[in-house]
């Protein structure tokens, strides 16, 4: 039942129409849960909150299906904006970005223009940028333009999916760049024929590459929710050594807070990815996907209004 969950979700998180419904009504129907606000001012507000509790962020501006040149360029002038926000008001924060918002499936120097225009942004602010990962499709030219953009810049990382046959060559093939990585579990719906079926399989092959980041010496970001995975690092760390300022844990805005303190209680630097902007719809059926539990808690505030 819980996999039929997943499925239907991810297939709605597609939905170019629903996405547009979702834009025009606003974050009603639980998404506000998870998502800080449709504006880079309500962000702030949420990143100051998370700063005072001792929680670092890395903020999202949402978007999704960019298919023109002058959306693109606006995802992108958004971003900087974002990055100007963070410089502005001193958070601890970075900034998290989709390739595909900046203009990946339109054309390479759309996307390279828009990413420069940032890092030089991000560069004179402070900030650091990571490059989300997104499906299968489009893992190879992300990869590839990372490698490109870390040549010239040094605040820029990216995302690296366990669920993937091929990420351990990935990994292989870009610890001569001395990466800073994310390392998640993957949220996509993938074919058997490019990545594990079996959540089983999955976790191990996450534990597989926590281990050879973290022993290649590189900076690492464990962002799950599972708590296998996070006492499985901690175990990793006390075992062989590895300094606490090469890694942190990671979540998402809106899923274990109570966890998320404790983390920090404990001595370790703890991330909140935060998202915002109207284009939320993709990303919180996303998250319902991940989480049956999420879909009860929306349902519960459906009711309540």
């Amino acid at each position: 039942m819980e996999q039929v969950m997943r499925d239907f979700f991810l297939f709605l998180s597609k939905n170019r129409g629903l996405t547009k419904v979702a834009k025009k009504y606003g974050l009603r129907f639980g998404a506000g849960r998870f998502v800080a606000g449709e504006t880079v001012d309500k962000a702030v507000q949420v990143i100051q909150k998370l700063n005072t509790k001792g929680l670092d962020v890395t903020i999202d501006y949402l978007g999704e299906f960019v298919d023109n040149a002058s959306e693109a360029n606006e995802m992108a002038d958004n971003s900087i904006k974002a990055i100007e926000a963070i410089g502005k008001n001193n958070l601890k924060s970075q900034l998290s970005l989709k390739l595909t918002s900046m203009g990946l499936d339109i054309s390479e120097q759309l996307v390279m223009d828009n990413m420069r225009r940032i890092l030089e942004a991000a560069k004179r602010n402070g900030v650091f940028v990571t490059i989300d990962m997104e499906d299968y499709s489009r893992c190879g030219k992300t990869i590839e333009i990372f490698k490109e953009l870390k040549k010239d810049y040094d605040n820029i990382g990216t995302v690296i999916q366990a669920y993937l046959y091929r990420t351990e060559n990935d990994m292989k093939d870009l610890n001569p760049y001395s990466p800073n990585l994310r390392l998640v579990k993957g949220a996509y719906k993938e074919s058997p024929k490019v990545a594990f079926p079996e959540k089983k399989d999955v976790d191990e092959n996450f534990k597989k590459i926590i281990k050879m980041h973290l022993l290649n010496g590189n900076y690492t970001a464990i962002a799950s929710h599972d708590e296998a995975i996070i006492e499985y690092t901690k175990q990793l760390v006390e075992e062989h050594n590895i300094p606490y300022d090469q890694f942190e844990f990671q979540m998402l805005y809106g899923i274990r807070p109570e966890r998320q303190l404790e983390l920090v209680n404990e001595g370790y630097r703890m991330r909140v990815y935060v998202p915002y902007g109207t284009d939320w719809y993709g990303y919180f059926m996303r998250r319902l996907a991940e989480r049956p539990a999420n879909v009860a808690f929306v349902l519960k505030g459906v009711l309540k209004k």
